[in-house]
């Protein structure tokens, strides 16, 4: 099944540009506050609920297009998971794949926007991550 459908791209596509924009409007002005590093690590902007679940549904429909497979199975609950990557895929008794990524919304973005680095994050304890191959840092940001 399709992490976005084709007449909500244009909606995905806008979504993310405006969650983009206003985390980076407020990843500067931290800067300019000198909190830095460690205040982009929640950094989370307040954009209505819809926005976050079109952002983060067409910015993993990119990644699902960056990296196609069926080997690592990326999930941000609750607006979606994406199977990437070439490698083991699920067998027909279990639909999950070996190695497993789950990331909150606001981590996935962060990520997705180049705010944060998969390293950071991970760093963190902001990712979860099970199997051989448990970092994107090489697909992001988008």
């Amino acid at each position: 099944m399709a992490v976005i459908l084709d007449k909500d791209l244009k909606r995905g596509h806008d979504a993310l540009a405006r969650w983009c924009a206003d985390a980076r409007r407020l990843a500067e002005g931290d800067a300019l506050h000198g909190t830095g590093g460690q205040a982009r690590l929640s950094l989370a902007p307040t954009l209505p609920r819809p926005v976050w679940a079109m952002a983060v549904r067409y910015s993993l429909f990119l990644l699902e297009r960056r990296a196609p497979g069926p080997g690592v199975e990326v999930r941000v609950a609750p607006w979606g998971a994406v199977k990437i990557l070439d490698g083991p895929e699920s067998d027909p008794h279990n639909l999950t794949p070996p190695d497993v990524i789950e990331l909150d919304p606001e981590v996935w973005l962060r990520l997705a926007c180049g705010i944060t680095t998969w390293a950071e994050e991970k760093d963190a304890g902001h990712i979860s991550a099970v199997g051989e191959r448990d970092d994107l840092s090489d697909l992001l940001p988008l």
